[in-house]
């Protein structure tokens, strides 16, 4: 569960706020933990902010904030005119993203009535490690009106759930940029709740706004638009946000509106993704620190062989470069030259290593940045230092310089920055792909009540292009072979095949007729299309999963706080460790009798120069990148492996949980079932068997009173009624509905007025089960009951009566019994529960390979969240997997909740796991073993990162200078550069992840005499050997059977 599980920070009590939003902010600039620790800090203590998170990864701030304390029109002013809160101020850039106010789900442990969130989207650049994300989540400790935070290292997203009225979206940004990291507000949107269901807001960015007389004027002409409600214009970042009715207006009416008026309109979602796509390949990074490296190294290669080559290989020509003495006596040729290249490398391209450190260390935080700046400025202005003494005292010796090791050093930082980055980019290759799915042209009918014409009547409708971001509800979009589908909708006309594997993993075609439903970002196989749009823009269940693996690498895993922490104390400790070093050699150098023997080798500078080498060799070595980087990249790739496969992970937290699930509990109808059943015996009581007419009549009365079930069992009552009275798949029964109330895991109720009735009686109708039927003092038969045992039965009373029963079969899915054996592979328990009566959940239960002491059957929604209670209660590590309404309060009590695709919105919402292919339960145990196989390179990330610095300091300290070894400052700035793109790179080994073979469906056989599932790769060795001693004489031959017809 979020709230349980350590992923947001809690700050405040919710209960006394009043409007919180959610803020996200993109942050530039952070590039460890304590950069994130850094900007946390930032947040402390100011009022409004309920709760903050940031993401090293991501590079996003989370603020939750209550929007009556904090609102963004303030927080600009406040900007503005006395300049607090600027992430900018610690170093970073930052920018909002979004922010909504927040809803409350049902995974929301506390209630806030009347209360409307935000959830707010922030860029947040400059984030290198855990330290960062640690400094942005301490930002928000204490600020009134956060609800949740949460930031992301890898995509460089900050998401915050907060009270818009205590804490407003502009303040999320300031406080960021206070932390020291540039933030960018993306978007801050309130929540949807009853009251606004049925409205919508589009922001939009305006080009060619000059002036307020014209923004006056595109605002009143949108204001006279039928059914906007209301307009507001932001000169400063042309951007207009407009609230509306999506029934009566849409967003190509507004571009046409704002045209009109010769201004040109630009969706902000598309901006801001194309600025997340650009973001997450790093390209601006990539580009700044190949820059970066490339000049540093120009200037440094020249320092190199002027400070260390010519000296030890060419002594003859370094008396004519490097020893000649200039005029003024104790000053060299070499040092000058040393000296004019040095200064571009370490204020030129250092220039942004002094900036982050020095807004760092100004707000009393410490990141990578400071380790940096100290290391090369102590050899920059000791080589200063040492040429001054040079020529101020006599004899005017040569001074001993280490130019070098300021400009090798800021080489390979750069170096490792820039490789750095580019494997970051690496990782977040299956978001940018997600978010490029969608086609960026569409086409239309002008006029969608002609779509039919082009079949009907030969004719051809006029059709228009326009930008996919335009399309709307209700449109009828044309597709063509191949084309990629542009939004979520129904086909109407036509016939083809569609690849959905980019968004479901399902590696087949699906055939796709009149009544299908598309989604949008597949792909259209070789037949034409027309559908009719149902979903568009940020509604399309692709902008749902962009969401959704977003949301997961936002997030951070418990297991990185702790990382995240110990970067945030890291700098100092680093620090103390340098100066220890330094003291301690300089004692030692000068106490002991027989010192190493580096310290007597004036050609190394002598005492003073090998003390300060290794303690620059030891700021410079140890890093917390590595550290920071270790989770936020696992993550980032294993979410989007997952996305691949169709397996989407909202949270770091669910993630980390789910490796630990010792009880699997799984719902039966459309969960073990594929949840299509069919009427296989019906049986009416005699009064309602006295003629045909009142036969009919009794499946008139049922079927229109499961008219407005959701349930598998009520849509399949329906289409046996049609089809016993004749109806086609989408005409109406002759009967009207006066009233209908659905009792969730019991049945239905209703009055039903039949019009072939000659009078014009309304019968009340239950259908149910039989503890539906008694709560209305209705006895069921016993020979009802046990009749067709192994089906689903319903039992149906008119006016007070019993009138029969219906028994309907379900097929158990193909790889039902594989996946539960899988999970029993695993090392996991297994159970089943469901409202069905026991005779058909044992039935169930034996062919899936579920024991029989495991099923709970006749259960109410409640009873399966108190099941799930009770397992808690006794110890285990408990996931959920379901699919329907009944199934989301067990969803979100469940330490882990896994919801089918094919089932509710609000199943889906409760739950921590989303299975984007229905129909194949092998990828429950599949989803548990990627997310064990994600923690296992977490691990190895983090002992990698551990012994890299356990091991490496202590050789930069010098522990090992009796032995004659030790560690030069510019090999200690190759390895801390190694450090960080090592563990990127074994993050990026995931992206070769698939599930086992004895997972996949040609992994399993059945055992001929007890009718088990065998993995095949479970018979011992010698079955094998035997197996290839046969040879393959006695099986089939290839084209045999053509050479002798």
């Amino acid at each position: 569960m979020t709230a349980s599980y350590g992923e947001e920070i809690p700050l405040v009590d919710v209960e006394a706020i009043q409007g919180i939003a959610e803020t996200t902010i993109a942050v530039d600039g952070m590039t460890c933990g304590a950069c994130t620790s850094a900007i946390e800090n930032g947040f402390e203590g100011v009022d409004g902010v309920v709760s903050f998170t940031v993401s090293l990864m991501t590079e996003r701030a989370v603020v939750v904030h209550d929007l009556s304390k904090l609102t963004a029109e303030r927080a600009a002013e406040i900007e503005a005119d006395r300049g607090l809160f600027r992430i900018e101020d610690r170093g970073f850039d930052a920018k909002i993203i979004s922010s909504d106010v927040q809803k409350p789900t049902s995974r929301t442990s506390v209630e806030t009535p009347g209360v409307r969130l935000a959830t707010t989207v922030v860029s947040v650049g400059g984030m290198t490690c855990g330290a960062c994300t640690s400094a942005v989540e301490g930002g928000f400790k204490g600020v009134d009106g956060l609800v949740s935070f949460s930031v992301s290292l890898i995509t460089e997203r900050a998401v915050a759930v907060h009270d818009p009225k205590l804490l407003p979206a502009e303040k999320v940004v300031e406080i960021i940029e206070d932390c020291g990291f540039d933030a960018t507000l993306v978007s801050s949107e309130l929540q949807e709740d009853e009251r606004t269901k049925k409205k919508d807001t589009a922001i939009f960015k305006i080009y060619g706004l000059n002036n307020a007389e014209d923004c006056t004027a595109l605002e009143n002409a949108l204001l006279r638009a039928k059914g906007v409600n209301g307009v507001s214009i932001t000169l400063a970042n042309s951007r207009a946000k407009i609230d509306f009715s999506p029934a009566l207006i849409g967003v190509r009416d507004f571009v046409e509106i704002v045209e009109s008026l010769n201004f040109n309109a630009l969706l902000a979602d598309v901006e801001d993704n194309n600025a997340q796509l650009e973001s997450l390949a790093k390209t601006k990074e990539i580009q700044s620190w190949r820059q970066a490296f490339r000049f540093s190294l120009a200037f440094a290669v020249p320092v190199f062989l002027l400070s260390m080559i010519i000296p030890m290989w060419f002594k003859g020509l370094d008396k004519y470069i490097g020893a000649y003495e200039l005029p003024l006596p104790g000053l060299y040729l070499g040092d000058v030259i040393c000296l004019c290249l040095t200064i571009p490398v370490q204020f030129g391209v250092g220039r942004r290593f002094y900036t982050s450190a020095w807004k760092s260390v100004k707000h009393g935080g410490a990141t990578m940045d400071v380790l940096v700046v100290m290391g090369t400025s102590a050899a920059f202005f000791f080589s200063i230092f040492a040429m001054a003494i040079s020529i101020l005292s006599k004899p005017h010796n040569r001074p001993s310089t280490v130019f070098d090791t300021s400009t090798m050093l800021i080489t390979f930082i750069s170096l490792g920055r820039y490789l750095e980055n580019r494997a970051k980019g690496q990782t977040s290759k299956a978001l940018s792909r997600l978010m490029s799915l969608a086609p960026s042209m569409a086409t239309i009918y002008a006029d969608p009540s002609k779509a039919r014409l082009f079949y009907d009547e030969n004719n051809s409708a006029e059709e228009k292009s326009i930008p996919t971001e335009l399309i709307q509800v209700n449109d009828v979009v044309i597709l063509r072979p191949g084309d990629k589908i542009p939004a979520d909708g129904v086909v109407i006309t036509g016939e083809s095949f569609v690849d959905e594997s980019m968004v479901t993993g399902e590696a087949m075609p699906i055939s796709k007729m009149k009544g299908d439903s598309l989604i949008g970002g597949t792909v259209n196989g070789t037949g034409r299309i027309d559908f009719r749009v149902t979903r568009a823009g940020k509604d399309t269940q692709l902008s749902q999963i962009v969401r959704l693996v977003q949301q997961a690498q936002t997030s951070r895993a418990p297991i990185q706080r702790m990382a995240d922490k110990v970067a945030g104390y890291f700098v100092p400790g680093v620090l103390g460790l340098g100066v220890l070093t330094f003291a301690g050699w300089m004692i030692l150098s000068h106490v002991l009798a027989d010192p190493p023997a580096v310290f007597m080798n004036d050609a190394a500078g002598g005492r003073f120069m090998i003390c300060l080498k290794l303690c620059i060799s030891v700021i410079v070595f140890a890093c917390p990148c590595a550290l920071g980087l270790s989770t936020p990249t696992a993550v980032m790739v294993g979410t989007g492996v997952g996305a691949e496969h169709g397996i989407l992970v909202k949270s770091g937290a669910a993630l980390e949980t789910a490796t630990k699930i010792t009880q699997v509990v799984l719902d039966k109808t459309g969960t073990l079932t594929r949840g299509k059943m069919a009427v296989a015996v019906s049986k009416r009581s005699d009064v309602w068997m006295q003629s045909e007419w009142r036969s009919k009549l009794w499946w008139l009365l049922v079927g229109a009173a499961e008219m407005g079930s959701e349930h598998p069992v009520g849509k399949s009552i329906v289409a046996a009624a049609r089809e016993i009275l004749g109806l086609g798949k989408d005409d109406a029964f002759d009967a009207s509905i006066i009233d209908f109330k659905a009792v969730v895991g019991k049945g239905v109720e209703a009055h039903i007025q039949a019009h072939p009735t000659s009078d014009s009686k309304a019968y009340k109708v239950l259908v149910g089960n039989a503890t539906f039927l008694a709560s209305s003092s209705i006895s069921v038969p016993e020979d009802a009951k046990k009749g067709h045992s192994n089906g689903t039965h319903v039992f149906v009373a008119i006016e007070g009566e019993y009138a029969g029963f219906i028994a309907l079969s379900d097929e158990l899915k193909a790889d039902a019994a594989h996946a539960v054996e899988s999970l029993r592979r695993l090392g996991i328990k297994i159970a089943m529960v469901t409202g069905d009566q026991e005779s058909t959940a044992l039935g169930v239960a034996k062919e899936a390979g579920i024991d029989a002491n495991m099923i709970w059957a006749g259960v109410s929604p409640d009873e399966k969240q108190e099941i799930v209670q009770r397992m808690k209660a006794a110890g285990e590590i408990v996931a959920m997997v379901g699919d329907g309404i009944n199934d989301s309060p067990a969803l979100a009590t469940a330490h882990v909740g896994i919801a089918m695709a094919s089932g509710t919105d609000v199943a889906m919402e409760a739950a921590d796991m989303v299975i984007m292919r229905p129909q194949s339960l092998l990828d429950v145990p599949a989803a548990l073993h990627l997310s064990r196989t994600i923690f296992r390179r977490i691990k190895l990330n983090l002992w990698w990162a551990c012994m890299y610095n356990v091991i490496g300091i202590p050789f930069a300290m010098g522990f090992f200078l009796p032995f004659g070894w030790h560690l030069h400052p510019m090999a200690a700035g190759a390895a801390m550069a190694a450090s960080s793109v090592t563990v990127v790179c074994s993050s990026l080994l995931l992206k070769f992840w698939k599930r086992p073979q004895w997972m996949t469906e040609g992994g399993v056989e059945v055992d001929e005499e007890g009718g088990k599932v065998v993995f095949k790769d479970a018979k011992p060795w010698w079955a094998f050997w035997r197996k290839s001693r046969r040879g393959v004489g006695a099986g089939y031959e290839p084209l045999r059977d053509l050479e002798n017809p």
